[in-house]
């Protein structure tokens, strides 16, 4: 899980980096990576427990819920902190550091959103 994390914010901060400026661009390229790593999170549980045919797909369906939350929340959370940064102009126009400390974040939350539905279900299994 520390490398699907580590590569996670590594294509986050990449795609931030070099990725396309535009206002479809930008956001296209962060959703393929969150359905990657999504993907990735459900797809090496399911091959590392050995599960079966159904077992691969609840933990996909699991990790998708859980991704999907992760975002949602992410997102409400960012709407209830940038006003209080005080920022001149927007954060994506911005070369600010704390851009590239939020986008490290999102990262790590979307793996941990995609995580803990699949860890909650594990629960469930034993």
């Amino acid at each position: 899980m520390k490398t699907i994390t580590l590569l996670a914010v590594a294509a986050m901060l990449l795609v931030e980096i070099l990725g396309s400026k535009s206002s479809v661009g930008g956001s296209m390229n962060f959703m393929l990576i969150f359905v990657l790593v999504m993907l990735t999170v459900a797809i090496y549980e399911a091959w590392s427990n050995k599960r079966g045919a159904i077992g691969w797909i609840v933990n996909l369906f699991a990790s998708a819920v859980g991704g999907l939350v992760a975002v949602a929340v992410i997102g409400m959370a960012m709407e209830a902190m940038l006003p209080h940064l005080h920022l001149e102009g927007s954060l994506a126009s911005s070369q600010n550091p704390l851009k590239y400390v939020l986008i490290a974040a999102i990262a790590i939350c979307m793996v941990l959103g995609s995580w803990m539905p699949l860890w909650a279900v594990n629960r469930l299994r034993d």
